[in-house]
């Protein structure tokens, strides 16, 4: 049978470094086709230049059989390759059909064809069993749904070769159990997918095979059937899986955070976080597990300063903040990593000392009284860069320069080091690979038995079970259980965050101990 894709050779430079060096990779029509590896290993490039955002300096690609040149993305999506990319590229206010014919809207005389846009976008869901309300606005949506129109937007152009970018980073098992369906749905029907994740185990449970790159080059190409998740972190970093669990307890009597009855309304008056109320001791990790979208942002936007609550107290060492300024908080020693890396906790085009001061340049080492202080940020950063084992030629290269992991645990050093009295860590370890995971893990498990306290937002349930000494289950702005990780399980989490237990006699209440 003639490959679906053949990629021979692909060269990609840019400078200073070289992020595929001779990829080799065949996928059979009809298969769910893996891509594995650590972060800065070539994934990313290599779908890009598959997808036509960028072209290779050497190598040949064959589509079917033929080789081809891709100078676009509607180059890829003439030949059928669609690209369903990890954050979402929907309008909120624009209805499903809307958002699935923008950009490829069929016309008559003129004006957009509805009718025909609506047949068609039937004949696509029937197809492929895929069901939505084309009428339903998409911020009306589950994270899921929301997938679902991203896959039946390029399966409407035509697309049957299909390129999905960590599709389950903000999924609960629910969800990636119905995106899976989906998936074996497509395959049966003809549909050839590449997938690209992070998470070993699934990509054991729904990949047919598996190509592992390290380094810029294709390192193996595996039958999931033969290898294990220990197999692949093997081939992927050299190292064992790591695992997020904690060990023995470690949280004081002493109460770092509490927060009392926060209320944060939105621009229209709607309480998105709804009378929450939780404590944080020191030593102590408390997770937030929660379909994004139902309120931990706007929680921590309330603690961290960046939106202020309509009701409530927000006590950090027994003193409330909750009406301070950024600065006076962070001062006090409110330190922040957050969820998205690259927008919000780095600039991107500043040397790698300019950003370790970041949110720390009114204080030593990073000044000196109103004066920056180059020699004392750099010495830190130098710190930073060892103990935290960001990979870098020197401290003057823009962040730019890191891969995701790097850039992450830059972040995690930079707020670590601060001595803070509270750590918010957003999402840690989302889109890093899992040496890099291993690595923020550590720190954090560090951390807590130095008796810092932390409240830690994930997607990755696995890593809220193993970190946190206790969860709490945000759902439509509220807290509506507390749970011990020691008796739950990712599927027991994902129930409570998608509502499934609401109104089930069973369902744990809030823990008194947490809420006064």
């Amino acid at each position: 049978m003639t490959a679906a894709i053949e990629l021979i050779g692909i060269t990609k430079r840019f400078p200073g470094v070289i992020a595929n060096d001779d990829v080799n990779l065949t996928v059979k029509r009809g298969e769910i086709h893996a891509i594995c590896g650590e972060n800065g290993a070539g994934k990313s490039t290599l779908m890009k230049i598959l997808y036509g955002m960028q072209a290779p300096d050497k190598g040949r690609m064959l589509i079917d059989g033929e080789e081809v040149k891709l100078s676009s993305p509607g180059d890829a999506i003439e030949r059928g390759i669609g690209m369903v990319h990890q954050h979402f590229m929907l309008a909120d206010q624009l209805t499903v059909l809307e958002n699935v014919i923008l950009g490829s809207e069929p016309t008559s005389r003129g004006f957009v064809d509805f009718t025909a846009a609506r047949t068609h976008f039937d004949e696509v869901g029937e197809a492929y069993g895929l069901t939505i309300d084309p009428d339903d606005l998409v911020e009306t949506l589950e994270v899921g749904e929301r997938q679902r129109v991203e896959i039946i937007k390029v399966l409407f152009r035509g697309a049957e070769i299909l390129i999905l970018d960590e599709p389950t980073a903000v999924l609960v098992p629910q969800e990636v159990e119905e995106l899976f369906r989906n998936m074996r749905g497509l395959r049966a029907d003809g549909a050839t997918i590449l997938f690209i994740d992070h998470k070993l185990q699934e990509v054991l449970e729904i990949a047919d095979t598996i190509t592992v790159l390290r380094q810029g080059r294709t390192v193996a190409t595996v039958d999931p059937n033969e290898v294990n998740a220990g197999d692949l972190a093997e081939l992927m970093v050299g190292s064992e899986l790591p695992t997020p669990a904690t060990g023995a307890s470690t949280v004081t009597d002493e109460v770092a955070l509490h927060v009392k009855g926060v209320t944060v309304l939105d621009v229209d008056d709607r309480p998105v976080v709804d009378d929450v109320s939780l404590k944080i001791r020191r030593g102590e990790i408390v997770g937030i597990a929660g379909v994004e979208g139902n309120g931990q942002h706007e929680l921590v936007s309330a603690i961290i300063g960046t939106l202020d609550p309509s009701a409530g107290a927000i006590s950090l060492n027994g003193e409330n903040i909750a009406h301070w300024s950024v600065r006076d908080r962070r001062e006090a020693g409110v330190a922040y990593v957050p969820q998205d890396r690259q927008s919000e906790g780095l600039l991107l085009t500043a040397p790698l000392w300019e950003n370790a001061a970041l949110g720390h340049q009114t204080r030593p080492p990073f000044s000196k009284g109103v004066w920056v202080d180059r020699a004392g940020s750099k010495e830190r950063t130098e710190e930073i860069r060892s103990s935290f084992d960001v990979r870098t030629p020197n401290i003057d290269v823009s962040a730019h320069a890191l891969s995701g992991g790097n850039q992450q645990k830059l972040i995690l050093g930079r707020e670590v080091t601060s001595e803070p009295k509270l750590l918010i860590a957003s999402h840690p370890t989302r889109g890093i690979d899992v040496g890099a995971q291993a690595a923020v893990w550590d720190h954090l498990r560090r951390s807590r038995s130095d008796g810092l306290a932390t409240l830690l937002i994930s997607a990755d349930l696995d890593e809220l079970i193993g970190l946190s000494d206790t969860i709490v289950v945000m759902f439509r702005g509220k807290l509506v259980a507390t749970l011990d990780p020691n008796d739950v399980t990712p599927r027991d989490l994902g129930a409570f965050m998608t509502g499934a237990h609401l109104g089930d006699e069973h369902t744990p209440t809030i823990n008194q101990a947490v809420q006064q």
